[in-house]
């Protein structure tokens, strides 16, 4: 989690669809591909590549995998760590998206959790929210 907050993340919208390549291999082989999971070298990735960089190879993953990185991660890691790294890889593959399905987890259930509800709202309010908005209408029709 320090990793990602550390603020060491490449800010570069250049692809090198090599390395995009060459990194989905390697989460591959540190997750799926063996027995334990190497999560130094998911936090490596993650925390260090730039947005457009990870779609990439969150793309080629899915070519090698058959699947998304966040079935890797909720099927290879647990608590704190799975929760951080399936936030990332889930907000860098769909912001609003992300935003739209913790604003309906916020509402569900008996109550509101109104702290959780704010926060979003205040937070991307001059960022995104009109797509989080058109996204959670999309996935809710509400």
């Amino acid at each position: 989690l320090i990793s990602c907050i550390q603020g060491n993340r490449q800010e570069d919208t250049a692809v090198d669809q090599a390395r995009a390549q060459k990194e989905a291999a390697e989460l591959h082989a540190a997750g799926e591909k063996r027995w334990g999971t190497d999560e130094s070298k998911f936090n490596q990735i993650l925390a260090l590549r730039s947005i457009p960089q990870l779609r990439a190879t969150f793309e080629e993953y899915r070519k090698i995998a058959g699947y998304d990185i966040v079935r890797t991660i909720e099927r290879e890691m647990s608590g704190d760590l799975k929760r951080a790294f399936r936030t990332v890889a889930m907000v860098i593959h769909n912001t609003p998206r992300y935003f739209a399905e913790a604003l309906d987890g916020s509402m569900r259930g008996a109550g509101t959790n109104d702290q959780t509800l704010i926060r979003i709202i205040v937070s991307r309010s001059e960022i995104d929210l009109a797509d989080i908005r058109r996204t959670y209408v999309d996935l809710y029709h509400k």
